[in-house]
C-alpha cells in the first residue's frame, strides 16, 4: 500500500515514516509539510492511506480529510495527533482510526489492519461506525464487525469478530432500535445478536439459547417469536 504522511513538524514526519517502513505491507511513502501540499499531491497520486496531523498551518487535517472525500478514489484517513479532544469530529467524517502521539509500532499496525478490514477506504465501508476507547487511544468499530452485544447498565459491550469486547456509552435498547434493519435481534434483556452470527439455536425445551461461536447466550421466552422470525429471514436470504 502506498501512503501519504502530512505533518508540518519534520521530526513527527520522519518518525512516522520510519515506523511505516517496518511494515512489509507499506510501499511508497509520500510526505507533505502542509495540508495544502498534501491535497495537491493526492489529486495527482492515488494512495491507500493518508496519515494526517490535525493541527497544520492553513489547511488543517480535518478540513483536508473533508476535501479528500470528493476525490474519485479517496484514501482511508488515519489521524495522527497530540490532540485527544477531536475524536468525535474524526468519527463524523468516517476516519479509519485516530492515533495519539507518540505513535507505537503495534498501535500503527492495528490502524493499518483496520484500513484493510474496511476495504482500503473508510468512506466505502458499509454500516455504522462507533468510537471506542482503548487505553489512551480512540478506535473505530464498524457495526458489521459486531457479532453480539451485552448490556451493562447505560453502557453496552460490543463483542467483535476478533474476540474483543469494546465498551460504549449507548444503552442496548438504543442499539436494538438502530440496528434492527441490519439483522440484529434482541434475544434476552441483556443480549443483542447479529442473526448472521448465530451458529446454532435451541429454541425448544427448558432453556432456549443461541450459540455464537463458543459463546452460548440465553433466549428469553418472551422473545422466542422474534428470534425465530429473524432466523427465518436470515435463512431465506441465503
Amino acid at each position: 500500500m502506498d501512503v501519504l504522511v502530512a505533518d508540518d513538524e519534520q521530526p513527527a514526519r520522519d518518525e512516522l515514516a520510519h515506523l511505516l517502513r517496518r511494515d512489509p505491507r507499506i510501499g511508497e511513502i509520500l510526505t507533505a509539510v502542509s495540508g495544502a501540499q498534501a491535497l495537491r499531491m493526492l489529486t495527482e497520486r492515488i494512495v491507500s492511506i493518508a496519515f494526517l496531523d490535525i493541527h497544520m498551518p492553513g489547511l488543517g487535517g480535518m478540513e483536508l480529510a473533508r476535501s479528500l472525500a470528493g476525490l474519485a478514489r479517496p484514501p482511508a484517513v488515519v489521524f495522527v495527533t497530540a490532540d485527544d479532544a477531536r475524536a468525535v469530529d474524526a468519527f463524523d467524517i468516517r476516519a479509519a482510526d485516530y492515533l495519539l502521539k507518540p505513535v507505537r509500532q503495534e498501535r500503527l499496525r492495528q490502524a493499518i489492519d483496520r484500513v484493510g478490514e474496511l476495504g482500503g477506504s473508510a468512506a466505502s465501508s458499509e454500516g455504522e461506525i462507533l468510537t471506542v476507547t482503548v487505553g489512551s487511544s480512540v478506535r473505530f468499530v464498524s457495526r458489521n464487525d459486531v457479532r453480539w452485544v451485552q448490556a451493562q447498565g447505560d453502557y453496552s459491550r460490543l463483542h467483535t469478530v476478533d474476540g474483543a469486547g469494546h465498551l460504549v456509552r449507548i444503552p442496548i435498547s438504543e442499539l436494538e432500535q438502530r440496528w434492527a434493519d441490519a439483522g440484529y435481534v434482541r434475544v434476552h434483556r441483556s443480549y443483542l445478536v447479529a442473526a448472521s452470527a448465530i451458529d446454532e439455536a435451541t429454541l425448544s425445551g427448558g432453556e432456549p439459547s443461541v450459540s455464537v461461536g463458543s459463546v452460548v447466550l440465553p433466549v428469553s421466552r418472551r422473545l422466542l417469536p422474534a428470534v425465530r422470525e429473524a432466523l427465518v429471514r436470515r435463512d431465506g436470504a441465503r
